[in-house]
């Protein structure tokens, strides 16, 4: 602005042209950079939050939403007494460690029977992971109930999921205008799968059992197996009991299953430089084949590698050497095939 004005005009900084200019040329700069923005937020790859929901609507991709954790609470109290549909009971909050109650509900009413005790499915009141509890966290009966003594869960609660986060909706985008699905194609059954919430990915084999036959295995957001509710969830989504239709074409006969787990038992002699002990080392390490193993499921090369375990446990702060390394007893490469998935077993570490 400043080089457009005429050069016998005083134009230094502080003069009266300066300081007539300077406020305008701000905030056409401030403009320009806003324009950068408003083009970034129109393209997939660039944009975010609600304005990648938009974007992703257009192809029909809508973002997962957070999956409620379920499982059974066992009641115990006087024989006859009624647990009503909709009773609220929870796990201890910790004041240790901040965290709060954590609450989940009666699906249907019951009724103790002679045995003592009835047992009763629950789901989370709030949708998420911190749903999923170990077996025994659930002791409080939070809706009161007279003839009711104790209510504790004997399994761990499982299916809780997170929102869908960028990332994940960003893959999903790009699979579906990548790899279009048509007519029942491989691409469209893998697209369905990847819809249902709490599915993180999936492997589609066709005519595994014939023509006409399609199965398709599937795991969670947590690259693990899924729990129950899911499967049935993306059965029901795909192929239905008859007579209901679903996604799949007229003729498939489509089956959906959990991928089977393959614990990866390492073992191994370390020589320590003194930096961290080795309760730290072991869990650094454990949480970094835990994030490789991750990175392998359902990928084109899924196979765990001996030496990427033996690189892990070097880079793990506080190694200064290993001895002995064992992957599930042996020292070659653990070999994974299709409808299995990696996961981590017991770490030991002397």
């Amino acid at each position: 602005m400043l080089s457009s004005l005429p050069s016998d005009l005083d134009k230094s900084e502080g003069s009266y042209v300066w300081d007539a200019v300077a406020p305008a040329s701000i905030e056409l700069a401030l403009a320009a950079l806003q324009a950068q923005e408003v083009l970034r937020r129109g393209f997939a790859g660039t944009t975010f939050g609600s304005y990648l929901d938009l974007r992703c609507a257009e192809r029909g991709v809508t973002r997962k939403e957070a999956m409620k954790a379920v499982g059974q609470v066992k009641f115990t109290g006087v024989v006859g007494t009624v647990v009503p549909q909709g009773t609220r009971v929870g796990t201890l909050a910790d004041t240790l460690l901040g965290t709060s109650s954590m609450m989940f509900e009666t699906l249907a009413a019951a009724v103790v029977d002679s045995s003592g005790y009835v047992m009763v499915s629950v789901s989370a009141v709030e949708g998420g992971s911190k749903g999923n509890v170990p077996s025994g966290a659930i002791s409080l009966l939070i809706t009161p109930i007279a003839g009711i003594m104790s209510v504790t869960n004997t399994a761990p609660m499982t299916g809780g999921a997170e929102v869908e986060k960028d990332d994940a909706l960003l893959n999903r985008y790009y699979a579906k205008v990548r790899s279009p699905g048509t007519s029942g194609n491989k691409a469209d059954y893998l697209n369905w799968a990847l819809d249902v919430a709490g599915v993180g990915a999936a492997q589609v084999v066709p005519l595994w059992q014939g023509p006409g036959t399609v199965k398709v295995v599937i795991i969670g957001t947590d690259k693990r197996s899924v729990a129950a509710p899911i499967v049935t969830a993306a059965q029901q989504y795909i192929y239905p009991a008859p007579p209901l239709v679903g996604k799949a074409p007229i003729g498939a006969v489509v089956s959906v299953v959990a991928a089977a787990e393959v614990a990866i038992g390492v073992q191994a002699v370390l020589t320590l430089n003194g930096s961290r002990t080795l309760t730290q080392v072991k869990n650094d390490f454990t949480g970094a084949v835990r994030a490789y193993l991750s990175e392998l499921a359902f990928s084109s090369d899924p196979a765990v590698r001996y030496v990427r375990i033996g690189s892990l446990l070097l880079d793990t702060p506080g190694v200064q050497d290993y001895a002995n390394l064992l992957i599930n007893g042996g020292s070659s490469n653990i070999a994974i095939n299709v409808g299995q998935v990696a996961v981590v077993g017991t770490v030991s570490l002397v």
